[in-house]
Order: C-alpha cells, then sequence, then structure tokens
C-alpha cells in the first residue's frame, strides 16, 4: 500500500536534558517529550532549545498522512530502508496514530528523491 508522506514546516532540534529536569513547554504543533531513567529527550522547533540542553539541530520532519492501526508490520522498515541504502541517517519517533521521520535538513532533498523513488508520495 503506497503511503503519502506529510513534511512538516519547522527546523527542529533533538535535545537531551538530566531524566530530572521539568519538559520545556512549547506552542507548537509538533514536539515530542520522552523521560526515561537516563534522559529527557525532546523533539521541538530550534527556537524552543531549552537552556543547559544538549542539541543537535537542522532536523526535519515527514509524517505518514494516516492513522496507522496498531497490527501494521513493516512501515517504518519500509520509510528507513530506502533511506539507509541512501546513506541518509534519520531518527524517528511514533505516535498513537502515525510515525514520523526526521532527517537532517542537508539530506532533505536526497531523502525526497529517495522516497519518491520508494513509491511514496510527499506532500509539501
Amino acid at each position: 500500500m503506497p503511503l503519502t508522506l506529510r513534511l512538516l514546516p519547522q527546523i527542529l532540534a533533538i535535545c537531551t536534558l538530566p531524566p530530572e529536569a521539568d519538559p520545556p513547554m512549547t506552542d507548537t504543533d509538533f514536539y515530542s517529550i520522552t523521560r526515561t531513567p537516563d534522559e529527557l529527550s525532546l523533539v521541538l522547533p530550534e527556537t524552543d532549545i531549552p537552556p543547559g540542553a544538549t542539541c543537535e539541530s537542522g532536523w526535519r520532519c515527514f509524517y505518514v498522512d494516516s492513522s496507522l492501526p496498531f497490527d501494521a508490520v513493516g512501515i517504518l522498515a519500509g520509510l528507513t530502508a530506502p533511506l539507509a541504502a541512501a546513506d541518509i541517517s534519520i531518527f524517528s519517533v511514533s505516535s498513537y496514530k502515525t510515525d514520523y521521520l526526521l532527517v537532517r535538513q542537508d539530506d532533505l532533498e536526497k531523502a525526497c528523491v529517495t522516497l519518491t523513488d520508494a513509491g511514496y508520495s510527499i506532500l509539501k
């Protein structure tokens, strides 16, 4: 089943803070907060990077433009395999409804071509 991907407009950062840190507040359409015993991991707009965070900036985000059932198999594998073959690094985030795939801004055009060649439609 061919999937449609949408590209979010923001340039994002992937950050880490100590696990006891308070999550920052951000007023944006997309951000992700994951707390583990070892860290507070954040994906948020570059404009909202919290003080003291260690960050990797310059990421763009595609998301699967449909709700995915929990028994769907291979969605991320189908997206990541062609990107890996093209030597494009990714960072993924999943939500209850769908999957998000981040690529570096410098790899965005190459990622778009690679995913289109793999049969995905991309809406920008």
